[in-house]
């Protein structure tokens, strides 16, 4: 009994970093699901498939159409779209087909994100593998990724009447709150590696910690680029229109509406954040660099 007594603490110790290295095993899974939707999303935004499927059905959405009177049946949906009226009257039925299958893929992806994450943390949670602490962590990040697929439908919907597109603001808002998610399961999965270095200064840590903020922020500003086709507007660098700061940058009325729907000014502020970012994290590797 003495021995069993002796041993015990470190039997418990083992299971705990047993227990963590599987959550962080999962939660890494979970970054690569994570990363594959984001690069899906990225290419059914370039290829214009966004608002191929105009209805959000969870359950039933996941069947594809599997014969002709079903395809017929989603194009005809979205041939009542402006996008199609306005952009791609005349598509075949084939053309449409390739448009389908990107945001089918994605909304798809978005599906098993959702289960590859809540399925594992309930079988966690109920063999009390979660320590104390994460839970509502990871319950934190499992209500972002609901609340990603209501602002999903949010934007997709602002599409489907008196526009072409989606709405700029709705997709920044998307991408940037994909971005929030990645970063979020990152920091909780490092937080369960075991560390052998000494922790960084505050000083350091706050640094680290505003260049995470710029490149949200930097996100949010290529989410109203993409919105605004601006990036197609203006392609060469370093100048802009020929000049290192270009002209009608406040052409709108009143001037805020400027960094949010001119896209001549979103694009401009999106190329300074990019040049902020770039010398907070050189200033940032400096400064580290010396300290050790």
């Amino acid at each position: 009994m003495a021995a069993i007594t002796t041993t015990a603490p470190y039997a418990a110790r083992d299971r705990d970093l047993h227990n963590r290295a599987l959550v962080r095993g999962w939660l890494y899974f979970v970054l690569v699901v994570l990363a594959a939707l984001v690069l899906v999303g990225g290419a059914t935004r370039l290829t214009g498939s966004g608002l191929s499927i105009t209805e959000w059905q969870p359950i039933h959405g996941v069947i594809p159409p599997l014969n002709d009177a079903e395809w017929q049946e989603e194009f005809q949906r979205y041939q009542q779209i402006p996008q199609y009226t306005e952009l791609n009257k005349g598509m075949s039925l084939d053309a449409f087909k390739s448009l389908f299958w990107w945001e089918w893929v994605h909304r798809i992806l978005a599906r098993t994100a959702g289960a590859v994450f809540a399925l594992p943390l309930l079988f966690f949670w109920a063999t009390g593998r979660i320590e104390r602490g994460l839970g509502p962590k990871l319950l934190g990040i499992l209500l972002l990724g609901g609340l990603q697929g209501a602002i999903g439908w949010w934007m997709v919907a602002s599409g489907l009447v008196d526009r072409v597109s989606v709405s700029q603001y709705r997709l920044a808002t998307h991408l940037t709150l994909a971005a929030l998610i990645f970063t979020a399961t990152m920091v909780v999965a490092r937080g369960l590696a075991p560390h052998s270095e000494r922790t960084a200064d505050r000083s350091t840590q706050r640094l680290a910690g505003a260049i995470v903020l710029l490149a949200m922020i930097q996100i949010y500003l290529g989410g109203l680029v993409a919105g605004l086709h601006a990036g197609l507007s203006y392609n060469t660098w370093p100048l802009m229109d020929g000049k290192v700061i270009p002209a009608d940058l406040l052409l709108l009325k009143p001037a805020w509406l400027n960094f949010f729907e001119n896209p001549k000014t979103v694009q401009f502020v999106h190329r300074l954040g990019a040049y902020t970012l770039f010398a907070v994290a050189l200033w940032h590797m400096i400064a580290t660099a010396k300290s050790v």
